[in-house]
């Protein structure tokens, strides 16, 4: 009997062991405070709530706000207010800091490059500096970590998506409140290779802020509005259609915010939107999942419910101040952070992919900037697959739910003609 409950024993606490549950967090801190931090999460315990400083000795900088993985060995930091591109490897050890892209924001990768957005005026490159009447997108060599070009798109360049060799860049002009520029309501698409703007597309709705979700072609990009006068929404924007000319066609205006988002195993996104206004000074928080092929298809009129598994909605509704979500997309477990108060430390809650509640965890101040690890054993998603093939008539491509082209798909999830495409 002893032998046979090791045994059991034994299995349980395997199971448990392979899980693999490694989330990376970014807590921003406060604005000009210099006291960003990381919070390192593994299998249902919170291991640092400063895991840059431990694992480095030094501090992580002021308001880190994106973080992607480039390959298996890399991962990107974009840290706003210090300046700076920090590299660290999987396991937190920092690798370089690029210091040339002042104001930067979102960060997007092929796996050898990586394209951050910025609010600045100049940045440094391998041929010196260059200025901008506008915001632009800078290009990083991942071998080097130095600027290999940079290009102008729209005042405030936000949100980044790569796409089949294009970036999809959504322009905020979110200073337009204090410099002598109106509100950007335009996606700029560029050429990656290039660092060409192609053309941009008009959503006529200002103020493009926020990190953008992608799944496969498509995009989930938000609007707050101006705060005032002209309410939130949000669209979903077809990267395939667009790099077509379509414009009147690539995407579909959603009468709620989408501020906080991510995509899901399945293809769809999970959105809350938080719309504040300051003529009630009040908050108001949506909450939907969205099937951007469906929602494509019908021009808004389906595709869209509240149909989140589990206690997720009723949890995150009783949140204070939502300020991140996000999928696990090696596992399906889900995240979302409440930021409290924005002064005090924020909460991180952890469901399972059916949506029941695992735990409530005290994290830092405003987190809202995940990144899952690949469990022990897997690799990095796609990097390595990236290619441009080309397929006989009517053979439709198979796509990462990064985006990106994939030539030999393993055991996974992929958008196939705009559909989830599941390979066994």
């Amino acid at each position: 009997m002893r032998r046979l409950l090791s045994l059991i024993l034994g299995l349980v606490l395997a199971h448990v062991a392979t899980a693999q549950e490694r989330i990376i967090l970014l807590n921003e801190g406060l604005w000009q405070s210099d006291n960003g931090r990381v919070t390192y999460f593994e299998d249902g315990e919170v291991k640092s709530n400063q895991w840059f400083r431990e694992v480095n000795g030094d501090k992580l900088g002021d308001t880190p706000n994106d973080i992607i993985q480039v390959n298996d060995n890399l991962i990107a930091i974009a840290i706003n207010w210090s300046n700076i591109v920090q590299f660290i490897r999987p396991d937190g050890t920092a690798v370089a800091a690029t210091e040339d892209i002042p104001n930067n924001r979102k960060l997007a990768t092929d796996g050898k490059f990586v394209y951050v957005t910025s609010y600045g005026h100049e940045c440094g490159t391998e041929r010196g500096f260059v200025e901008f009447e506008k915001g632009y997108v800078a290009k990083i060599d991942v071998n080097t970590f130095k600027v290999v070009a940079a290009t102008e798109v729209g005042f405030e360049p936000e949100g980044i998506a790569y796409y089949d060799g294009h970036l999809f860049v959504a322009n905020t002009g979110g200073y337009a409140f204090e410099e002598r520029h109106e509100y950007e309501t335009t996606v700029s698409i560029v050429n990656a290779e290039t660092m060409q703007e192609v053309r941009t597309v008009d959503l006529h709705q200002g103020n493009l802020f926020g990190k953008m979700s992608q799944s496969g072609q498509y995009l989930l990009i938000n609007s707050p509005g101006d705060y005032y006068e002209y309410a939130p929404c949000s669209f979903v924007f077809d990267c395939e259609k667009a790099l077509r000319g379509d414009d009147s066609d690539c995407f579909v205006r959603l009468e709620f915010a989408a501020t906080y988002s991510t995509a899901m195993r399945d293809g769809r996104f999970l959105a809350i939107g938080s719309r504040f206004n300051y003529f009630t000074a009040e908050y108001h928080f949506d909450h939907n999942v969205i099937d951007p092929a469906e929602v494509m298809r019908s021009g808004g009129a389906s595709g869209i419910s509240q149909d989140m598994p589990g206690t997720v909605l009723q949890d995150i509704e009783a949140f204070n101040q939502p300020y991140g979500v996000y999928v696990n997309p090696y596992t399906g477990y889900i995240y979302a952070t409440d930021a409290g108060n924005y002064a005090g430390a924020g909460q991180l809650c952890q469901w399972t992919p059916d949506g029941v509640l695992q735990g409530r965890y005290k994290v830092y101040i405003n987190p809202g900037h995940f990144l899952a690890l690949p469990p022990d054993g897997q690799h990095f998603v796609g990097i390595e697959k990236i290619y441009r093939p080309s397929f006989v008539d009517g053979e439709e491509p198979l796509y990462d739910l990064q985006g990106r082209r994939i030539a030999a798909p393993g055991k996974g999830i992929y958008i196939k003609n705009g559909r989830k495409y599941v390979q066994p």
